[in-house]
């Protein structure tokens, strides 16, 4: 723990160190939003501020069309296409396209759980998934399927209920023909071919290739009612 608490605090210099950049600036005139009333040191910032309002997103990727308000984040999401994954954690070696990702990682390694739902007590490693979570309690399911009606509370969930109807299935094995909706089963599946089975139990150190195998197993253990996972 005290490596990921010191690549944390390395991230929090990055951070620091931009905010440094902008302190001379805070005697300047300040340049405020015509629309909501917010205020900005540097006319730059406040540019790029009134395109939440205008909706202007004048940075398009050349490779999917998809545009954004900042360059910040064009480049960022040009590593999707590019698979470029600079931000590295230094005890288990997966790799993240953005800082702040890696950061919210690290948490599965601290245990860290800032975000707390004041609706149930429950804590997550960030506040996406918190918000994610807060429409549970709400009932909000705000993606709805064209096709079929059905409703979800997850993009990402959504994104993979459409893939039944295209039957899009792009992960592809690279030892056989099938392939895959999910990049997890395709992982899940590859550790057939390589025998890999990352997922190991504390009590007998027997190991599985998938963490579903493993809670399963674990039942042994326990003493838990068995149930068939087919």
């Amino acid at each position: 723990q005290k490596e990921v608490k010191e690549q944390r605090h390395q991230l929090h210099d990055i951070k620091k160190h931009c905010d440094f950049k902008t302190q001379g600036t805070k005697a300047k005139k300040l340049h405020t939003c015509s629309q909501c009333g917010k205020s900005f040191h540097n006319k730059g910032d406040l540019n790029k501020h009134t395109r939440v309002h205008t909706g202007e997103k004048p940075y398009t990727c050349t490779q999917c069309g998809k545009s954004f308000r900042q360059k910040g984040n064009l480049n960022t999401h040009i590593r999707v296409h590019s698979g470029e994954k600079p931000f590295t954690c230094t005890q288990c070696g997966t790799s993240f396209s953005q800082s702040s990702s890696l950061n919210n990682h690290l948490r599965i390694h601290t245990g860290e759980k800032p975000f707390n739902c004041d609706q149930c007590g429950k804590d997550f490693i960030s506040s996406s998934y918190l918000k994610i979570h807060l429409k549970v309690h709400s009932g909000e399911r705000p993606y709805v399927c064209s096709l079929c009606g059905k409703s979800f509370s997850r993009p990402d969930s959504f994104k993979l209920h459409r893939k039944i109807h295209t039957g899009e299935k792009p992960y592809k094995c690279s030892y056989c023909d099938k392939s895959f909706t999910q990049s997890q089963h395709l992982k899940s599946h590859e550790r057939l071919h390589t025998g890999e089975k990352p997922y190991y139990c504390t009590q007998c150190e027997k190991s599985f290739k998938d963490a579903a195998s493993l809670k399963y197993h674990l039942q042994v253990h326990t003493g838990e009612n068995l149930q068939c996972i087919s």
